[in-house]
């Protein structure tokens, strides 16, 4: 498709994308229980400034990367398996992250070597779920994607029960930490963490945008990539290491948050098309301001109180697979 980038506009989405995320994240912290005035929170007045800076700017870059980064991995799920329904919900990798950070929050591991313990056990969880359901589809012979979609709501199903159990052993401390985790929120957290949490998505983004023309080319089939001289086989891996990798550091920050992988990637292609070279920016971009307006939502529909913004993401959610689901009919 190169003639495609030098039509005029073809990047347009892009920018519209990035300028709609831009708007996002600059009026998403003036929103709240408390009015809040950049003005003066700029010039060091009290208690403006302690509002921005210490609670509502931490929480919306947060929402932005976790909405980006869940995007991105659906879109790429996706293109992995050649299947709209695939994201890390569906594929039970939201699920196997949720398991290994309960467990983790459970058994009070704190550190695992220099890093985070709810964050490996996430990441750890999110590839071993991805590790079964590709055993499990591929137990039959070809893996299909409808068979991988299949397992995997199976393995989520699975992890639900383990967290259960491991929830109902927990003692009554935890048992709260965990019961408000897995109704997945957007907290303010501390700048350390958005740190770390951007150093760490920055190269695995940047590479997987920088495939773009070899996702382009698994979209439309191994064998054809294979025959252009794409290894395929590690550039799979490499996909659903990264995904799992994404995934796992979301979830063990903000719990399960659902269907953003899901609904953003779907939304974007049908506007943008499937370029992945365009594509996976405008998944990024759009699921940024996705995750954020939910998230400010969460915070203004029930003011003073919270509503976790996975409660949010599920209500929009929900319709929309099912709308997927009867459009996937049709079309067969």
């Amino acid at each position: 498709m190169p003639s495609a980038l030098t039509e005029r506009g073809y990047w347009a989405p892009v920018i519209l994308a990035g300028f709609l995320a831009a708007a996002v994240l600059l009026l998403s912290p003036l929103v709240g229980s408390s009015p809040l005035n950049y003005i003066r929170a700029l010039s060091g007045a009290f208690p403006d400034k302690e509002i921005l800076f210490e609670i509502r700017l931490p929480r919306v870059l947060l929402a932005v990367l976790a909405g980006g980064a869940l995007s991105v991995v659906g879109a790429l799920f996706q293109a992995l398996l050649h299947e709209p329904l695939a994201a890390p919900c569906t594929l039970g990798v939201s699920g196997g992250a949720s398991f290994g950070a309960v467990l983790a929050i459970c058994l009070g591991w704190r550190e695992i070597g220099s890093l985070p313990g709810v964050c490996v056990a996430a990441s750890a969880g999110a590839a071993a779920a991805l590790l079964l359901v590709a055993a499990i589809a591929s137990a039959a012979g070809r893996v299909s994607s409808l068979t991988m979609v299949l397992a995997g709501v199976t393995v989520n199903c699975v992890s639900v029960a383990l967290i259960e159990l491991v929830h109902s052993l927990a003692d009554f401390t935890r048992s709260l930490v965990i019961t408000r985790w897995l109704l997945g929120s957007i907290g303010s957290v501390g700048y350390a963490t958005l740190a770390g949490l951007w150093a760490a998505f920055l190269p695995l983004l940047f590479h997987l945008f920088s495939r773009a023309r070899d996702w382009n080319a698994l979209a439309v089939g191994e064998d054809w990539a294979a025959a252009r001289g794409i290894p395929t086989a590690r550039l799979v891996l490499t996909g659903y290491f990264a995904g799992s990798l994404l995934t796992g550091s979301i979830v063990a920050v903000t719990g399960p948050i659902s269907f953003v992988g899901l609904i953003v990637p779907h939304a974007v292609r049908i506007r943008v098309g499937a370029d992945h070279r365009r594509l996976l920016p405008c998944c990024f971009l759009l699921g940024a301001a996705f995750l954020g307006t939910c998230d400010t939502v969460s915070r203004i529909v029930l003011a003073p109180a919270e509503v976790p913004v996975g409660v949010i993401t599920a209500m929009l959610g929900g319709p929309f697979f099912i709308w997927l689901l009867r459009t996937r009919r049709r079309r067969r």
